[in-house]
């Protein structure tokens, strides 16, 4: 059955926050459209809702194929971002978490902290907009190890590290002490486990680089143990569902395993991940778990107080979300 329209009103009115979205990932199909109007003139067949991806090598290059054509320069992420940070104003998001892909350094030799100052700086009144660095498993190369050493060392407005790329690729050597050594540079830990590799790898991430931002973490579902870990540290899974079910993750939305997390206990966000891959909203995060997973309101407003919990922001933020949320329950 449809989602009745004052569910989504609801949902449209719930101050929000965004903690697992990677900027390549967000390009705005209607800056595609500008500069190639007549290469970009139809929205893409990946936005249909049955499509999905059959491989996460077909999604990441068809992403990537897609993300070189714009973000070039500084100057293009700048103006990148202003648009995805208007569309999450849009849909009365507070606080942003976003990520931007390190290899670009090295692949376009492009300047990883004009890079993040353009995305920082782009974000517009009333939203908070806070910058990790994306570094694949295999990132520690010769060329770009010495410049992920100054990141940590230098970059004043670095919020943290995100652990991103192919989960079949295993932990290197040099991962674990790079992610301390952000840890006591003050930067905040983050890692993609549990998309595509086993329940193991979000227990990996949690002993072995002390991270309690998992990024998906949804096949930690497949070990009790795993679970078990995730609670007793206090984990935080930063859910995306909707990329979930494109990449075929999970096999339908119903069968999502974030109710069972929210069940148990387990601190869940949701999020986007990457909405030019799947054209979905935030919005549409919410819809989906109202719709295919019997989400109440009460319980759609605390994954939202989720986000707010662990949000970088003033007390007075954070008191102001919550204080929302409670007249828009109260309202019925």
């Amino acid at each position: 059955m449809p989602l009745d329209s004052e569910t989504k009103a609801f949902i449209q009115a719930l101050p929000k926050t965004e903690t697992h979205l990677h900027v390549e990932g967000c390009l705005p199909w209607e800056l595609l459209h500008g500069l190639f109007p007549d290469e970009f003139a139809e929205n893409p067949h990946f936005w249909a809702k049955d499509f999905r991806y059959q491989t996460f090598e077909e999604f990441e290059r068809t992403l990537i194929e897609h993300a070189i054509r714009w973000f070039d320069s500084p100057e293009r992420y700048h103006e990148g971002a202003k648009v995805i940070f208007e569309k999450h104003l849009e849909q009365n998001v507070r606080y942003v978490e976003t990520s931007f892909h390190a290899g670009i350094m090295e692949l376009l030799k492009i300047p990883g902290e004009e890079v993040l100052e353009a995305i920082r700086t782009a974000a517009p009144e009333g939203l908070d907009v806070h910058v990790f660095l994306g570094i694949s498993r295999n990132a520690y190369t010769p060329f770009l190890g010495p410049v992920l050493e100054d990141a940590l060392e230098s970059w004043e407005n670095l919020a943290g590290i995100d652990l991103h790329g192919l989960e079949t690729l295993p932990m290197e050597d040099w991962t674990p002490d790079f992610w301390a050594k952000a840890k006591a540079n003050g930067r905040k830990l983050k890692a993609h486990a549990g998309e595509f590799g086993p329940a193991e790898n979000v227990r990996e991430a949690i002993e072995k680089l002390n991270v309690r931002r998992i990024q998906h973490g949804v096949r930690a579902v497949e070990d009790p143990s795993v679970i078990e870990l995730i609670k007793e540290v206090d984990a935080t899974l930063d859910i995306c569902p909707i990329s979930n079910l494109k990449l075929k993750v999970v096999p339908s939305m119903a069968e999502h395993p974030v109710r069972r997390f929210f069940d148990e206990g387990i601190r869940c966000t949701l999020n986007t991940d990457d909405t030019f891959s799947f054209g979905n909203r935030l919005n549409d995060e919410y819809e989906a778990l109202a719709e295919h997973l019997s989400f109440t309101r009460s319980e759609l407003a605390q994954l939202a107080r989720n986000g707010f919990e662990l949000a970088d922001v003033e007390p007075s933020v954070r008191q102001d979300a919550n204080r929302v949320i409670d007249q828009l329950l109260a309202q019925g």
